[in-house]
């Protein structure tokens, strides 16, 4: 008896031994999407409606501006340059005050970031996703004044309408710069908060005086959302280029 509880108990382990499988094939088929596949009527009104709210969504006007905004540069500025500098100060600084007791100095982004103009009439939401596609992020990097050098020297170089916010001063010379942010000279004593995207803040676009700041606050807000919350509280966008950017 003994014997035979023994084999029973041997063929019970035997059979829950797991057994070792292995991939030996991988197929695949492509399939050809054209005229030849029939939409389905049932998924297409099961998405409608969310089709027609998205649509509604997008074309909801937010402001308007009675001319147009392009990246056109003209004396190193553009229209929409500006506005994109000086909108985010104006939504990200009250929540850069909440978290660091302290105000943003100034803000830079980088020309090709802004992704297409906007026509003169109502701007919609669908404007602001065409403008800023990304899901960047504002972030706040603290500066040394050697970085906020590297910074006027690499827009000057570049020679483009690196948007700049209104809160900067500055005088390109022959043989350098003179500099105010926030109408005092440039202070070479003093650190700076400078508002940009975390793509910029990486080093994006050559901008490497943005990486190892002396510290980095980001805010968990998208540029996109900026734009959007801007738009919704401005009743008629006013921009232009003006003296903040002068050459000598």
């Amino acid at each position: 008896m003994k014997t035979i509880h023994f084999i029973c108990l041997f063929l019970l382990f035997a059979s829950c031994k797991n057994t070792e499988r292995s991939l030996t094939k991988i197929t695949a088929k492509n399939i050809t999407i054209d005229s030849t596949i029939v939409a389905s009527a049932e998924i297409d009104n099961v998405i409608m409606p969310y089709k027609n709210k998205l649509i509604d969504e997008m074309e909801r006007v937010l402001t308007y501006t009675a001319k147009d905004l392009t990246k056109q540069s003209a004396q190193m500025q553009s229209t929409l340059g500006n506005l994109m500098a000086d909108l985010c100060v104006d939504i990200a600084n009250p929540m850069f005050q909440k978290k660091a007791n302290t105000s943003i100095d100034f803000s830079m982004f980088n020309n090709g970031g802004l992704r297409t103009s906007i026509g003169a009439g109502n701007v919609t939401k669908e404007s602001a996703f065409k403008l800023m596609p990304f899901d960047n992020e504002l972030v706040v990097v603290e500066l040394t004044s050697d970085k906020v050098k590297e910074l006027i020297h690499y827009f000057i170089q570049k020679k483009s309408a690196h948007p700049l916010s209104k809160n900067i001063d500055l005088l390109i010379k022959d043989d350098g710069f003179e500099l105010k942010i926030n109408g005092k000279k440039f202070d070479k004593n003093k650190t700076y908060n400078v508002l940009t995207s975390d793509y910029l803040q990486t080093g994006g676009d050559g901008m490497d005086f943005f990486k190892n700041p002396k510290k980095l606050t980001n805010l968990n807000y998208k540029v996109r959302d900026a734009v959007i919350d801007y738009f919704e509280k401005t009743d008629t966008l006013k921009v232009g280029i003006d003296n903040r950017i002068k050459i000598q």
